[in-house]
């Protein structure tokens, strides 16, 4: 079942890269007491994703920021060490939380696998962004199939 507005993020351990190493962060951590606008994506150096998608919310994130969330965090299905390499480049810097679901365990908690594997790609995520304040979500949006438009970080900025 996909996860609803309304919903309580469910307890998963993520990883990210920080200047100390490879980090864990449970989503308990990540989401309790702030706002943070979490966005999916199917794959890290993608084409969609590299050149439209998380872009986007590096431009706006200053904007994101200033009407009141903590944290915007970009979550994909690959491992830390690709979502470190991506982040750098992309130069995400500190705007953008790179997080990595290696084993998609939150991707399938939240319901929103997006398989691929004839394609070569095996199990993803859909493409998606939400609104999350102490770890319930507010909105979500969710792409059809290869479109970003109601994902990307105008529309994030619209429901703020």
């Amino acid at each position: 079942m996909t996860i609803q507005v309304g919903d309580k993020i469910p307890s998963v351990n993520l990883l990210t890269m920080t200047s100390e190493g490879r980090q864990t962060i449970s989503t308990d951590e990540l989401f309790k007491g702030k706002k943070v606008v979490l966005f999916a994506v199917p794959g890290a150096f993608t084409p969609t994703c590299s050149e439209q998608h998380l872009p986007g919310f590096i431009t706006y994130a200053d904007e994101i920021k200033a009407r009141g969330v903590n944290t915007i965090a970009c979550i994909a299905v690959n491992d830390v060490f690709v979502m470190d390499a991506w982040g750098k480049n992309q130069n995400v810097g500190d705007k953008i939380m790179m997080l990595a679901d290696g084993d998609g365990e939150f991707t399938k908690a939240l319901g929103l696998e997006l398989d691929l594997r004839g394609k070569g790609l095996g199990v993803r995520s859909q493409r998606y962004a939400m609104i999350v304040e102490d770890g319930v979500v507010k909105s979500l949006q969710i792409d059809p199939p290869k479109t970003f438009e109601i994902s990307k970080a105008e529309a994030v900025l619209e429901r703020l």
